[in-house]
């Protein structure tokens, strides 16, 4: 599957947290600045863990990037 990726308009540092969502809300994509898991709640409520993400643009929208399962660093990033 193809994704196409909008240019991002504003981004933000997540601090993982289990019980919080991301303070912008959700966002259009994840940058990924050291790699790692990332686990997350989608956009549409579902919890999955994305294993050994390398750097770069992760095309996926996440509401809540969870600290249990998570090792990597990354960036929200929002189309507005």
């Amino acid at each position: 599957m193809f994704f196409q990726f909008q240019t991002a308009k504003g981004a933000a540092t997540v601090t993982p947290d289990d019980n919080t969502d991301l303070p912008g809300g959700a966002c259009v994509a994840l940058y990924v600045s050291v790699t790692g898991n990332i686990a997350v709640t989608m956009h549409n409520g579902d919890s999955v863990t994305f294993e050994n993400v390398p750097v770069g643009p992760l095309g996926i929208a996440v509401k809540r990037v969870l600290a249990t399962g998570t090792t990597a660093t990354v960036l929200a990033l929002y189309d507005s």
